[in-house]
């Protein structure tokens, strides 16, 4: 397909990767539990289904081969989608209660680690969807270092949603999660055999095109939803701004009812 989808790729995981940062920025001032869980489901699908699940698929449209269509198990792919912003969800969820300042590392390091080998086995659940005509194996090299990667990818991520409290933080914070997320996937992908069985009967299944344009669709909205959820809600100097407006326009009491001591 050429290099134009490696960048495509990328370039969703980092808008992603960024809409979600703002996301978790909103969770942590919150003004009610409900809210917080609201914008911490923003989060994990902004982070876990587009850039994560979404880059994944976009980069699947570059893998063909010769003497065999590809095709994709439809129930095994939404399963990878859940696993992709569950686990999103739960690490941002564990990482961002509070505590100590140990206790808050201890979660952030189990988090980081649970999430990252979630979305190593999304990776994977997405290329067990795969039908061909012949076998896929995995070099075990590679898929432990693409584990590796995405355990420190996705500590990294949670590290970088606590600190990246400002946009100059965040544009840069998102760069590295997509580079990183982006990284599992080239990694893994490095590490496939496939042996094609010109005997074999033809795969059944989805193609890539046919699952990728609905979930791209999606993703776009997600994404859109997101940030118009971000715009609409009102900042702190905002909040700020009002509440002393509102403390000026208060009435002042009538003089001849102060000496009146009312």
């Amino acid at each position: 397909m050429g290099v134009w989808v490696l960048f495509l790729a990328y370039a969703v995981a980092v808008v992603g990767s960024l809409v979600g940062l703002i996301c978790v920025q909103a969770a942590a001032s919150a003004s009610s539990r409900a809210l917080r869980w609201r914008w911490i489901g923003f989060a994990s699908l902004s982070i876990g289904g587009v850039a994560i699940w979404l880059m994944h698929f976009i980069a699947m449209t570059g893998f063909d081969l010769p003497g065999s269509p590809v095709r994709y198990d439809l129930t095994r792919t939404l399963l990878s989608v859940l696993l992709a912003v569950g686990a999103t969800g739960f690490g941002l969820a564990v990482a961002g209660s509070g505590g100590s300042r140990t206790v808050r590392i201890v979660r952030l390091l189990i988090s980081g680690v649970v999430m990252g080998l979630a979305v190593s086995l999304m990776h994977y659940t997405g290329m067990w969807a795969i039908r061909i005509r012949g076998s896929i194996d995995h070099d075990r090299g590679y898929v432990i270092a693409s584990v590796v990667i995405g355990v420190v990818a996705a500590t990294a991520a949670l590290w970088f949603s606590r600190v990246a409290t400002r946009w100059v933080f965040q544009i840069p914070a998102a760069l590295v999660m997509g580079l990183a997320v982006v990284s599992l996937h080239y990694t893994g992908m490095a590490g496939v055999r496939v042996q094609v069985d010109p005997a074999a009967a033809l795969p059944s299944g989805t193609s890539v095109s046919a699952l990728l344009f609905p979930a791209f669709g999606i993703g776009m909205l997600i994404i859109a939803a997101a940030a118009a959820a971000v715009l609409m809600t009102p900042s702190k100097t905002d909040l700020a701004l009002d509440a002393e407006i509102a403390r000026w326009e208060e009435p002042v009491p009538d003089r001849a009812d102060l000496f009146a001591g009312k």
